[in-house]
């Protein structure tokens, strides 16, 4: 089974979360390339120095580019919830308190979050204030081995609980890394079928230059001159049922990958980026 075609991404580029080993004023300082080489078509106003729309008309979020108190008021009336994911396992405990306060300031603030923190160490997890409709909620795992199962886990974890729970009355979930933090931010702007953010380290190089899995052996095998952008592993999301079938699908496909004793170049990252 391929990855889904990475095409139906509603949302490409969100502006608000970095990862740990990335820089943090990225978005609001440098130019994008446009890798498709076309003129931008945007409507008055909009920033110029940006694509913000696809040749498949998927829309690119970028700061500057929509008017937040205009989508937070159409959401608002709708009393939606959007569920949120985060893993921290062993040592990678250490940043939850940063994740969770910078998460609290920032994402869907005024909305519904339920945030689940899947960890094999539950003391560890500290204690944020949150506001009124939003809690979190621990769910204690066991150590794994190692990388390869950790991401192969994460994604039947996701899975099994957009099947058991979150299809009752979440609308939309966001999976996230723990090694991030907020640094503005992150809205309905973001709400979308599929959600992908496009990685930082990546988005002004040529695409020749993506760490894309090279393996012909691999489901996450990405054929020389294919592929249009290169997604970062730590953060997407959008409705259940999309998230649901690219968590299954991901994981399939490492455990496919398992089965003849290779692993993808990224992990699930390689698969998340593999285009059907």
């Amino acid at each position: 089974m391929n990855l889904l075609n990475i095409k139906s991404v509603t949302v490409i580029l969100l502006f608000v979360v970095l990862l740990g080993l990335l820089y943090s004023s990225v978005w609001q300082s440098c130019r994008v390339i446009d890798p498709f080489k076309q003129n931008q078509s945007l409507p008055a106003g909009s920033r110029t120095d940006v694509l913000t729309m696809t040749p498949w008309l998927a829309p690119v979020v970028w700061e500057g580019t929509f008017n937040p108190v205009f989508l937070d008021s159409m959401y608002q009336t709708k009393n939606i919830t959007i569920a949120a994911t985060v893993f921290a396992l062993g040592k990678y405990t250490m940043f939850l308190k940063n994740f969770l306060e910078t998460m609290e300031q920032h994402f869907f603030t005024g909305f519904n979050v339920h945030l689940f923190v899947f960890t094999d160490q539950p003391k560890e997890v500290p204690q944020v204030k949150m506001a009124g409709g939003r809690q979190l909620t621990v769910r204690t795992v066991p150590s794994f081995k190692s990388w390869q199962e950790i991401t192969s886990r994460r994604m039947e974890l996701i899975q099994t609980l957009i099947e058991d729970e979150l299809r009752d009355y979440a609308d939309y979930i966001f999976c996230l890394d723990v090694d991030s933090q907020f640094h503005g931010r992150w809205g309905t702007e973001s709400l979308g079928g599929l959600v992908a953010v496009v990685h930082p380290g990546y988005y002004k190089v040529d695409r020749s230059a993506f760490p894309y899995d090279r393996q012909p052996i691999s489901k996450a095998y990405m054929a020389p001159g294919d592929g249009d952008f290169y997604y970062c592993g730590g953060a997407f999301g959008g409705v259940l049922q999309e998230v649901h079938l690219l968590a299954k699908t991901c994981h399939l496909n490492l455990e496919d990958d398992a089965t003849k004793g290779i692993h993808a170049a990224w992990q699930e990252e390689s698969h998340l980026n593999r285009s059907g």
